[in-house]
């Protein structure tokens, strides 16, 4: 494993003179000029992508262990920039077809365009046969909500149909059985495969729909497609269903008519506490063969040690992969991640360069470049579990998915607000912005788990994942939601995600000043911030501190 030891890097640092913003009373000098370079080294076709387990990942690694170390940052990882991540990497051949057979006949539906469908399982061949389908609503089994959609069913070898999201997405409010339109966990789709899989299913596929699920079926399509990376287990998934997968809003549409069932009143009904599932008299089968490898992907740590106490822990994560070369066809085939998460993780270069600049604080700021964020905070979930710095002694941190790129704008919003006490942190740091604190544009979309900073939640760790909002100085709240829409519409998660020298890169550093300031108070402090009394997080963080 390759090191990078630059002795002088800390004195070349504190002679650069790079351009910077003003400093907002922040102290800190933070390049605009670092974040750029970093930002268009990373989304270059040469790093192919970053898809962790390829060239490109050696690439992106190798270049990121050299800027922590011009940045004036040490190895995190007891001399070394890596921690291993243990990843097994599952390719489906061809195009598998899902084949559905009933009295009307037999059903094929093509991989693609009308299904995508993998496998947990790490075996060559991975078989659904003559599988029973049954309508299952939002597959959700919550005993504390008194809502179980597997309630008197037995769903053992079966193949199960589930709704995105949540029962009450749609909520113009945040009141209902499931937080009205903010999605909880149970809305997410790695809860609905976790949950068919410990209720025995073979096969579970969601139903997409754009505006529920937040996304388009493209990118449904381009992050199921090719090469998929798990984590290493020892049963080799064995515990998971068959098949996980999605279906289109038209097939899945033909087939529950094929079962003499129409989708819309399905969904009406299965918003209603007391849903039971329904039988479709439809059998599924499908075939996937695999090729298996087994890989070794890393997250590069830098670590500016404190001096008064270095022992305790400020956390910055950006995850540095996204999705690779994930078109088979076509002129451009790279899905280049420049906004998801080149962006990102620049911001970590750029923010250990002005952090080292105003010299080391009294706690030690670690930076963590996770790897396979795509793949389901699989980098992230591998630190949280097998943490180089112990996590009761982590205060909290700050998680940078994506800067925004739209220009200035009015607003900042924290994704799960009112959540933790870091809440008073960020609010005096919007605020020596001159900018507005204002509820999250689209609780609906449950980005609150769709990033690296739930897996240190989970854990107990107060994590912060916030942004700007899209209240724009130029054009207002419309041409901020025009951009969002246009990005999510044609270029995240696909080729079109790339670096552009015609950027407006003012709210992105008004970004980067609000999470230099939430780290500098963080590492500066001597206080211990909580989950608020009743948040799901709050019990194992008094348990991790019990001890202390």
């Amino acid at each position: 494993m390759r090191t990078f030891l630059l002795p002088s890097a800390a004195m070349l640092i504190a002679a650069c003179t790079t351009a910077g913003t003003p400093d907002s009373g922040t102290g800190a000098q933070i390049s605009l000029p670092t974040l750029q370079r970093v930002t268009q080294q990373l989304s270059a076709d040469e790093f192919q992508g970053r898809a962790p387990g390829t060239e490109g990942e050696t690439r992106t690694v190798e270049l990121l262990a050299r800027e922590f170390e011009r940045a004036g940052l040490q190895p995190g990882n007891d001399g070394s920039w890596f921690q291993d991540v243990p990843l097994v990497e599952i390719t489906a051949q061809g195009s598998p077809s899902l084949r559905v057979t009933g009295t009307g006949g037999d059903m094929n539906f093509a991989y693609r365009t009308d299904m995508v469908g993998a496998s947990y399982r790490v075996q060559p061949r991975v078989e659904l046969s003559d599988s029973e389908i049954v309508f299952v609503g939002y597959g959700i089994n919550a005993p504390e909500r008194g809502w179980n959609d597997y309630e008197g069913l037995d769903v053992r070898g079966k193949t199960v149909i589930i709704l995105v999201n949540d029962p009450d997405w749609d909520s113009p409010t945040l009141e209902g059985p499931f937080n009205g339109r903010a999605m909880t966990y149970y809305g997410r789709w790695t809860y609905k495969y976790e949950e068919a899989a410990r209720q025995g299913a073979a096969a579970a596929f969601i139903v997409h729909d754009t505006a529920p699920a937040a996304y388009g079926w493209n990118v449904v399509e381009n992050s199921w497609t090719g090469p998929q990376l798990y984590m290493q287990s020892a049963d080799g998934g064995a515990d998971q269903t068959a098949v996980n997968g999605w279906l289109t809003n038209e097939a899945a549409r033909r087939l529950l008519s094929a079962g003499g069932q129409d989708l819309d009143a399905l969904a009406r009904a299965a918003r209603q506490s007391g849903f039971r599932a329904v039988p479709l008299g439809l059998r599924a089968s499908m075939t996937v063969d695999q090729t298996i490898r087994t890989a070794q992907s890393r997250n590069v740590v830098g670590i500016l040690p404190g001096t008064a106490r270095p022992q305790e822990y400020v956390l910055y994560t950006a995850h540095w992969d996204h999705l690779g070369i994930c078109r088979e066809e076509g002129e451009d085939r790279i899905c280049n991640g420049a906004v998801d998460n080149a962006t990102g993780t620049a911001a970590l270069v750029a923010l250990a360069e002005a952090h080292a600049r105003a010299g080391r604080p009294d706690r030690s700021i670690v930076f963590i470049a996770v790897t396979a964020e795509e793949s389901g905070l699989l980098g992230s979930a591998y630190y949280a579990a097998n943490p180089i710095y112990p996590l009761e002694r982590t205060v909290g941190g700050i998680n940078i998915d994506s800067l925004t790129m739209h220009g200035d704008a009015r607003d900042f919003y924290a994704v799960g607000a009112g959540k933790s006490e870091l809440d008073a942190y960020l609010e005096r740091a919007v605020a020596a912005e001159n900018l507005a604190l204002t509820p999250e544009p689209s609780p609906q979309a449950g980005y609150y788990y769709r990033s690296d900073h739930f897996s240190m939640a989970k854990l107990g760790v107060p994590m912060v994942y916030a942004k700007l909002g899209p209240d724009l100085v130029n054009g207002g709240r419309a041409a901020g939601d025009a951009w969002q829409a246009e990005y999510r519409a044609s270029r995240y998660h696909a080729p079109g995600d790339e670096y552009d020298p015609g950027w407006d890169w003012s709210g992105a550093m008004k970004e980067m000043r609000i999470f230099y300031r939430l780290g500098r108070d963080l590492a500066e402090g001597g206080e211990w911030p909580n989950w608020y009394e009743g948040d799901e997080f709050r019990a194992i963080r008094d348990r991790s501190q019990a001890g202390m």
